[in-house]
């Protein structure tokens, strides 16, 4: 189980990690689109708009369906929630340090006015 979590954390990030990609998920959010709309929109091959809906497609943030010659894209059923449940946990885990940081500097000052 955790591996599997691992590996898809890994694939939605590894998808995410592109401006284009992002991009594609945003345009994809307005509506449908085929690979030669996204791959016009965004200035490149549709070769280039292939390899990164592939991402997106093994990441299950994107579907296609292919009808007649026309491959269109649309967002996948996956949401975010282990993505986001993921960056809470360090949100919290970084806040916390840095909570604990502030106590330790705010000690340092206090101790500093009692020596002048």
């Amino acid at each position: 189980m955790v591996q599997y979590m691992t590996a898809r954390l890994d694939a939605s990030f590894a998808a995410l990690s592109d401006a284009t990609r992002r991009g594609i998920l945003e345009r994809l959010g307005r509506s449908e689109a085929s690979i030669t709309e996204l791959a016009d929109r965004f200035h490149m091959t549709l070769t280039g708009m292939k390899k990164h809906v592939g991402l997106l497609e093994q990441a299950g943030l994107v579907t296609t369906e292919k009808v007649g010659r026309v491959r269109t894209c649309r967002l996948g059923q996956r949401r975010l929630e282990e993505e986001a449940a993921w960056i809470e946990g360090h949100r919290q885990l970084w806040d916390a340090r840095f909570d604990a940081l502030d106590k330790v500097v705010e000690d340092l000052k206090r101790r500093e006015k009692a020596d002048d």
